[in-house]
C-alpha cells in the first residue's frame, strides 16, 4: 500500500512538473509566433543567400533572395525588388531573368528580391482567399522583412523599393503607408491607379489570373480600402521621396532584345506595355500636378520583356543610389 501511495505522489508531482512546465512555455512561443525571425539561410555563392524568414502575419515562411557584397560589410543600405505576377514562384524574377546577380555584383549595397505574393497586388487582404491563401504582402514589406535584415545583414537603415509589373503600383502604394521607411521607390511597366476605369480593370484582372476573388482583397471596388491603396489618388504622401517611374511604347524594339528570350513571347506584351504606358502617364501627371519632382522614362520602344525591365533598372540606380548612399 505504502508503495502504490509513493508511486501515486511521485506520479502527481511529474504530472504537476509537466502541467508547470506547459504553463511557462506556452507564453513563450505565442511570443516568438509573434516576432519575424529569419529560421533558415542557405549560402548560394560568394554573394548570394537564400534567406526564409518567419512572417508572423502570415503565419508562413518567406524565401528571399539577398545579394550583398563580399564578406557582407556592415553600414551599407537595403534595395527591396518586388516579384512580377508569378511572385517569382514560377522562376521568371529579377533573379533569374533581370540580370541582377551581375549589375550589383560590385556594387555597394544589399539587394533583397522576396520570393511570393503570386496574383496579390503584393498588398493585405482583408480576408484570406480559397486560391490564394493569406496575404499579408504590405505588412512583410514594410515591418517583418527589414526589421530581420537590418539585424542579420547591419544595414544603415537607408532603404529604397521597387516593383515591376503587377508589383510596380503596390511598390508606390507601399512607400505612401510607410514615410519612412523608403527614400526612394521606383514602378517599372506596371498599372499605378487601382480605382480609375484602367487600374481597376488591371487589377481585376491580375487577380482574375490566378483564381482569386477580389472582393477578398479590399472589398468591393470603389470601396474606401481601394482608394486608400491606390497611389495616384494619394501621390502626395511621396512627397520628399525620390521616384522613378518607366513604361515602354508597346511596339517590339532594340531594347527588347530576343523576344522569346526576354518574355516578350507571351500572348498581349505589346498590350500589357500599352496600357502601363497609359497608367504610368497618369501616375506622372498626378506627381506634376502635386508639384512632385520625379524621374519618368517613357521608351519610344518596348514591350512587357525583361529587356525593358532592366533598361529601366539601369536607367533608375543611379536616382535610387543617390537617395540611398549607395554611390
Amino acid at each position: 500500500m505504502r508503495n502504490f501511495c509513493a508511486r501515486a505522489a511521485r506520479r502527481a508531482v511529474v504530472a504537476g512538473v509537466l502541467v508547470a512546465l506547459t504553463a511557462a512555455l506556452a507564453p513563450a512561443v505565442g511570443a516568438a509566433d509573434a516576432a519575424p525571425r529569419i529560421v533558415g539561410v542557405a549560402r548560394i555563392e560568394a554573394r548570394t543567400d537564400l534567406v526564409s524568414v518567419y512572417s508572423p502575419s502570415m503565419r508562413r515562411v518567406v524565401r528571399n533572395h539577398v545579394l550583398h557584397p563580399v564578406g557582407k560589410p556592415a553600414g551599407l543600405p537595403a534595395f527591396y525588388m518586388l516579384p512580377g505576377i508569378g511572385g517569382g514562384e514560377d522562376r521568371i524574377s529579377w533573379y533569374h531573368n533581370g540580370g541582377v546577380r551581375e549589375f550589383f555584383a560590385h556594387k555597394p549595397v544589399n539587394v533583397i528580391l522576396p520570393i511570393g505574393g503570386r496574383f496579390s497586388m503584393m498588398t493585405d487582404w482583408q480576408n484570406a482567399d480559397p486560391s490564394l491563401g493569406v496575404n499579408k504582402w504590405q505588412t512583410y514589406v514594410n515591418r517583418e522583412l527589414p526589421a530581420v535584415i537590418d539585424r542579420s545583414y547591419r544595414t544603415s537603415g537607408a532603404n529604397a523599393l521597387s516593383g515591376v509589373s503587377m508589383s510596380a503600383g503596390p511598390a508606390l502604394d507601399i512607400a505612401t503607408h510607410a514615410p519612412r521607411r523608403y527614400r526612394a521607390v521606383a514602378a517599372y511597366s506596371g498599372c499605378p491607379g487601382t480605382t480609375d476605369p484602367l487600374g481597376l480593370m488591371a487589377t481585376n484582372a491580375v487577380v482574375a489570373r490566378g483564381g482569386g476573388n477580389v472582393l477578398n482583397m479590399w472589398g468591393p471596388p470603389g470601396s474606401p480600402a481601394w482608394y486608400h491603396h491606390d497611389p495616384v489618388v494619394n501621390a502626395g504622401k511621396l512627397r520628399g521621396k525620390a521616384v522613378y517611374l518607366s513604361a515602354g511604347s508597346g511596339v517590339p524594339g532594340p531594347v527588347d532584345g530576343d523576344l522569346l528570350r526576354n518574355g516578350g513571347g507571351m500572348v498581349g506584351g505589346n498590350v500589357i506595355e500599352a496600357v502601363s504606358l497609359r497608367c504610368t502617364e497618369n501616375m506622372s501627371r498626378r506627381l506634376n500636378s502635386l508639384g512632385i519632382a520625379h524621374e519618368f522614362m517613357h521608351r519610344p520602344d518596348g514591350v512587357h520583356t525583361w529587356g525593358l525591365f532592366k533598361a529601366g533598372l539601369h536607367d533608375s540606380w543611379p536616382m535610387i543610389a543617390r537617395a540611398i548612399g549607395a554611390r
